[in-house]
């Protein structure tokens, strides 16, 4: 008997969406609340259910930081140039994986709704040509460059929502502070997304919850980086970059130009995926 492999239709299914963002002040409180909308492309999978991409418009950006602000690897702050592409709304779930690798991954997050994690940079790899493969789509990792725009979604604060990070806007290890802001919660473990607040992208869970992979090897700063958000690889060099922050670890390390490295084979409690789509694909 002659098994095939699900392919899911190449239809195109695009919809509008409103979402309610916040603004803090430099102590954490919302001072303000504002409707965004956004285009959401619906993928989707074999299961019969489905994840859902945000066009991302094309825009310049302000990439990186200044030291006093945080890191050396972080430095010079450069202007970068984004084409429009869709990220994936949420971190992938465990439901998400599973329809696309026909198998349940151990997670440390218990339920199909939590996103996935323990996954490695190959784990995602894999990932992304599978959901490829099945769907006509080049799904990928998003570029660091990419993933900071997403990130910063038009602001230049130290968090989406402004300079001030809270355990009611991130999850992070709330027993630290930022600055002199408040302490908060420490959760343990990843939360299901969608539990805080989105950006003005309409992207949720950018600060904190789980790392999330980029395709780029690991760089010591951005001297001679690229200004079109192209993958930066270095031959030779193995580590990848992680950004985003995540469940365990200080809100400095959640912040939207924060950045670290670890091993393409390590896939600890604090991983998951995010994954893009460019829109020359379509």
């Amino acid at each position: 008997m002659l098994f095939r492999s699900r392919v899911v239709p190449r239809v195109v299914q695009t919809e509008s969406q409103t979402l309610e963002t916040v603004q803090v002040d430099d102590t954490g409180l919302i001072k303000a609340k504002s409707q965004v909308s956004v285009t959401l492309l619906r993928q989707p999978l074999p299961d019969g259910s489905s994840l859902y991409m945000v066009l991302l418009p094309a825009g310049t950006f302000l990439m990186g930081s200044p030291h006093a602000q945080g890191h050396r690897d972080e430095e010079p702050q450069h202007l970068v140039r984004v084409n429009a592409f869709y990220l994936s709304q949420t971190t992938i779930t465990q439901r998400q994986y599973k329809a696309v690798m026909k198998k349940l991954h151990p997670c440390r997050g218990k339920g199909l709704d939590f996103p996935v994690d323990r996954v490695s940079w190959f784990d995602a790899q894999g990932f992304c040509m599978k959901l490829s493969k099945c769907t006509g789509r080049d799904y990928r990792l998003p570029a660091e460059a990419e993933w900071e725009y997403a990130c910063k979604a038009g602001t230049f604060t130290d968090f989406t929502y402004g300079n001030m990070i809270t355990t009611d806007l991130a999850n992070y290890v709330g027993l630290h502070t930022y600055r002199d802001g408040p302490e908060g919660i420490y959760r343990h473990g990843p939360i299901p997304p969608r539990g805080f607040p989105p950006n003005k992208f309409g992207l949720f869970d950018m600060h904190g919850n789980l790392d999330e992979w980029c395709l780029d090897t690991w760089h010591e700063n951005y001297v001679a980086a690229p200004i079109d958000a192209a993958p930066w690889i270095r031959e030779g060099t193995t580590e990848r970059v992680i950004r985003g922050g995540s469940w365990h670890d200080p809100p400095l390390l959640c912040r939207s130009a924060s950045r670290l490295k670890l091993d393409p084979a390590d896939g600890e409690d604090f991983m998951g995926i995010r994954i893009a789509l460019s829109l020359r694909t379509e």
